[in-house]
This record gives C-alpha cells, structure tokens and sequence, in this order.
C-alpha cells in the first residue's frame, strides 16, 4: 500500500466504514469530498427535461441512499423503460442465472433484461425512448459482465440515433493496472476488448476509449456520448462503495480480492460461494485437512454453489478491507491460485475451460503448469500492459494513480 492509500486508509478507520455504508457517495478525503455523478442533478437534468427516458442501472445507483430512479422521477423525469444487467435490476439473481422482463412494483415502470440471450435493446424497445441513460457501480474488472452490457447497451444507442449519458462512478479498484491482456480468440461476455484484467478506468472513460479505439461492434458508428463526471475523485482514492455490487461481493475485502480470487471460478476450487466469505477463500475437499475449512451452502445469490454441502479445506485470504488491500497490494496476486495447483492432487482435473476464459488467454494456464514463477509469469504480460497503458492515458478523465 503506497502512502496515499496509508493516509486515505487511516482516515476510512476513523470514520468506521468497514464493508458498505448506507450513504457513502460523499466519503471524505481531507478536504474534499467524493460526489459521484448521479449527485450531480444539476448538471444532467437539463438533458432530461421534456424527454422520454430508459436507463440501463441496478441496486448499487444511489444517490445520498436513494435510488437514482427514484431520485429522477421526484424530479419529473420521464423514465419509460428501465434495463437491467446480470443479477437483474434489484441486484439479487445468481451470477449468470437468466432474469426475466417484468414491471417494476416500486414504481411501475416496465423493467428489460439485458443478460442472457437478450443483451442488446432492439429498436422496438427504443421507439419511444429520447435519451438513453447508464448507472451502474462497476468494480473494475474485465470479466465483470456490466462493462460489457454498457457496451452493448451504447452501441443501441448509436444504432438508433439516441444520445446516451454515463452519470459516472469511481472504479474501486482503479489504483492500478494489471494482469494478461485479452486475445481476440478469447473474447466472450466475459471479456469482450484487448484490456488488462485490471483496466484502472471508471466507466465513463471505458466507453470513451471503446469509440476512440473503435472497438465497437461497428466502428464506423460514434455514440452521442455525455459523461457526468465524479467530483473530488482521483485513481489514488480508495473509495467504498454504497452497496452490494453483486450478491457474492458482500463487502470492500471481497472487491479488491475478486480480481485475482476469481480465477477459482476456472478451477475445480471453490472461491467460496455459499459461505460467509466469498471470494475471500479458496479451496477443495482434496486439499489436506489441516487447513481452514468451510463447507458451502445454498444462500440467496448462491443457490446452487460449486463443492455445495462438501467440507473443503483451504486458505481464508482476508476477513477485513485493511487485510485485503494489504494481500493485494496494488496487482494482481497469482500466488493462491499457483499455491493451490500445487496443492491439488490430480493436476489435470485442476483447470477447467473456463479458466481461459477468465484469463483472456491459455498462456497462463500453460505457464502454470510448466511451473514458471510469478516473476516469469508477470514479465510476459509486460509487453501489452505497456500498449494498453499508453491507450488508458488518452482517456482519462480524472487524476492517475501514483506510481509505484
């Protein structure tokens, strides 16, 4: 941890914010104060007087503890359709489980899922739609799904002649960039442009590098893109988000864990679902008894968890925020999944395909296996970090992080 993080930190202990406040859209850093877009009413609702509004967000859009939607249409905002992501508009189904449409009880407003077969808006749902709006709170990995439904979801937009407004969020784990760079063999929802596993980018200056790149799906179309920006952020900051991204991310030590813990999805491990800690433990029934165990159970947001009712033994990585960002200390950690192949007695059932997958590549899988060092492994990403750092820079919108 470098001495900003040190000196934010200190100040994250002294005002007890351990896991998800209720109201944490102004987390105070000395003087300042960080305001997410959302919060910034005046600056948008301009663009939405008079128009017929469909907004793409889910549980985690709050403003001061209130719903941006509910925020919106105390102040007369129109909203006509509401799009939701993977876990569905109030954030609870299981990852990748399929969330029908249905209308909205709060608020009446009809509700589109865009996760599964149907991850596009098609003109029809769009032919009474003016402005297209996105909020969602993104962690800052590649291989989480809502980067990927906000690029499908501009990409509409630009298709059906829509401007579209990002009211953007801080990236919590925008302190740094790291991991292998995707193939292009290896895109997939989970993964879809050539950008590192840790990407160090708020949403807003994603989709501005995915038109100034062209890495739409037709480069030839240029969404009408307006980014709200955060007030008081920078990519130093340590911000604590105001809820639950996911259900299996229960609080900040899971989210700085979940880039290099998520790799357990593409094994025969567990990373803990259905248990008190997700994606902060990992482990099997095969790995000695001596070591933490835990047994998963079916939960809401896991209903059917991988190893479920099985005592596995393994490593609980961290229990706190402090724990965690200590673990992780700004990059991607390959050092449990490496241990855990170790550990794992019949080698060839450790991997599964989707391991690839997640990665973006097969080259770390078969790096691993050759028994390369941590050290090696990371050298040979070195090259594309490089390119994909100098594309990054072109697009920010806020200040970078601090070297280390």
């Amino acid at each position: 941890m470098n001495f900003k993080h040190l000196i934010t930190f200190a100040l994250l202990m002294s005002i007890s914010f351990w896991g998800y406040g209720q109201d944490n859209q102004r987390f105070s850093k000395g003087n300042n104060s960080i305001l997410v877009g959302a919060a910034r009413t005046n600056d948008y609702l301009p663009l939405l007087k008079g128009k017929r509004v469909a907004i793409l967000t889910n549980q985690t859009a709050l403003v001061n503890g209130v719903h941006v939607v509910d925020t919106l249409l105390k102040r007369g905002v129109h909203i006509v359709e509401i799009f939701g992501p993977e876990h569905g508009f109030r954030g609870t189904a299981n990852a990748g489980a399929t969330v029908g449409n249905n209308i909205d009880p709060k608020t009446g407003i009809p509700v589109i899922s865009l996760y599964g077969k149907h991850d596009k808006p098609t003109p029809d749902e769009l032919k009474n739609v003016d402005v297209m709006l996105y909020d969602i709170q993104d962690v800052g990995v590649r291989f989480y799904t809502y980067i990927s439904t906000m690029q499908r979801f501009m990409e509409a937009a630009a298709e059906n002649h829509k401007p579209f407004i990002i009211l953007d969020r801080p990236d919590p784990n925008g302190f740094y960039v790291d991991g292998p760079v995707l193939e292009k063999k290896f895109k997939s929802g989970v993964g879809m442009q050539p950008i590192p596993i840790v990407y160090g980018m708020t949403i807003g200056e994603y989709a501005k590098m995915l038109i100034g790149q062209h890495w739409l799906s037709n480069p030839n179309i240029k969404p009408d893109l307006t980014v709200i920006t955060c007030l008081h952020y920078t990519h130093d900051s340590l911000y604590q988000l105001p809820a639950k991204p996911s259900p299996n991310l229960h609080d900040m030590a899971s989210v700085y864990l979940y880039p290099s813990l998520c790799f357990f999805e593409g094994t025969a491990c567990s990373v803990g679902r259905g248990t008190k800690y997700p994606f902060q433990l990992f482990g099997h029934p095969d790995f000695p008894d001596s070591l933490y165990s835990f047994t998963p159970q079916p939960e809401p947001g896991a209903t059917d968890p991988k190893l479920e009712g099985q005592v596995c033994y393994g490593f609980l990585v961290a229990t706190n925020t402090k724990e965690a960002l200590e673990k992780v200390d700004n990059r991607l950690q390959l050092k449990w999944v490496m241990e855990a192949y170790k550990l794992f007695p019949d080698k060839d059932k450790f991997f599964t395909r989707y391991f690839n997958t997640l990665a973006g590549t097969d080259k770390l899988q078969q790096e691993i296996r050759d028994g390369w060092n941590e050290k090696r492994i990371r050298k040979s990403w070195e090259p594309g970090l490089r390119k994909f750092e100098k594309i990054r820079k072109k697009y920010l919108l806020y200040p970078d992080f601090t070297k280390q």
